[in-house]
């Protein structure tokens, strides 16, 4: 591990923070190690992926019927291999894969944990050299440790996770995540090949002015959506409408800029997908679970997104996600026209 005088890399930062799991022995620090190495390559690849043929489609589709890229397939691939690898993961829960990866190697049958992932989050962005992301959660598994992991491991509510995080592959290569005691945000010097806490204890600001939504489905959304967007739209000197829209596809990259400035990303239920889109277990629920963790919300317009019980891997639900005081105010307008 470099050890830079001034700077605490995220190894260092792990590490510190073994002591907040008791009933860990180091292992959940191991992990969250594989999946900043895995992170590493994958963030080579993405810098890269212009000069090299990595760009474009892959020539199959994973299971919500979405064409895969070829950086989806790398990202999928390096991320599989360093879990495996680790031997701190039993079990892999990936958009990419229709079923669960298991890990069967003697390394880590006796492994604590399964991991869900969403490997490169926003990836229709890829070739037109937009930011994109990467998006995990990990839970204690609740089979018996030395057994092989069953979907149950997975199908647990939100409330159950032990750390989450994305990466948002942009100007520059940021790692977020949570314990659950609080948010820490690190910054990838690529001189030194080290992620740099840059943003420690992370706030969600509990107001903001931007607003983040498909508007062009506008006529799809139900009327609690359709009244909540004629309000951002008003003008309103005392609450600083009308706000901002800014939506940029990359569920990762929506997320992270509300983080840092105050806003809301939305996605409804439409005509075409009446669920709703986004998936509970590998995008919503990490998400989440940090959104709670910097003093921000998650719901499904209803309910707390985080106590919903998954009955699928790669179930889906509506997101309405950020500032505090922005998401009640559109679960009102929701509660309205329920």
């Amino acid at each position: 591990m470099n050890i830079i005088k001034g700077v605490r890399t995220l190894g260092q930062f792990i590490i510190e923070r073994q002591s907040d799991f008791p009933y860990a022995k180091g292992e959940l620090s191991r992990l969250l190690r594989d999946i900043g190495i895995a992170t590493k390559i994958v963030h080579r690849e993405v810098n890269k992926a212009g000069l090299v043929d990595i760009l474009g489609d892959a020539g199959s589709n994973n299971i919500q019927g979405e064409e895969q890229k070829k950086l989806d397939v790398f990202a999928n691939d390096q991320f599989i291999a360093a879990l495996a690898s680790g031997g701190e993961c039993a079990a892999i829960a990936s958009e990419e894969n229709d079923e669960i990866i298991h890990i069967a190697n003697s390394v880590s049958k006796n492994a604590k944990y399964v991991v869900c992932m969403d490997p490169l989050d926003g990836s229709s962005n890829i070739d037109v050299n937009v930011s994109i992301g990467t998006i995990f959660s990990i839970y204690r598994r609740l089979t018996q440790v030395g057994t092989v992991a069953t979907d149950a491991d997975f199908l647990q509510k939100g409330t159950q996770q032990v750390a989450a995080g994305y990466v948002i592959y942009g100007s520059s290569t940021m790692l977020v995540y949570t314990t659950g005691r609080g948010v820490n945000g690190f910054t990838l010097d690529p001189s030194i090949g080290e992620f740099c806490l840059s943003h420690p204890d992370l706030k969600m600001p509990n107001d903001g002015a931007l607003y983040s939504i498909n508007q062009g489905n506008f006529v799809h959304f139900p009327e609690g959506v359709k009244d909540y967007i004629r309000y951002v739209q008003e003008d309103d000197s005392a609450t600083n409408r009308p706000y901002s829209l800014r939506y940029i596809g990359s569920l990762v990259a929506d997320f992270h800029r509300n983080m840092l400035k105050g806003g809301i990303f939305i996605y409804p239920p439409t005509i075409k997908s009446p669920k709703g889109k986004l998936r509970l277990l590998y995008e919503c629920n990490p998400l989440a679970f940090i959104a709670e963790q910097a003093g921000g919300i998650a719901t499904t317009g209803f309910d707390r997104i985080m106590d919903m019980q998954p009955t699928a891997i790669h179930q889906r639900t509506t997101l309405f996600i950020g500032s505090r005081n922005m998401v009640q105010k559109a679960m009102g307008y929701m509660q309205e026209k329920a």
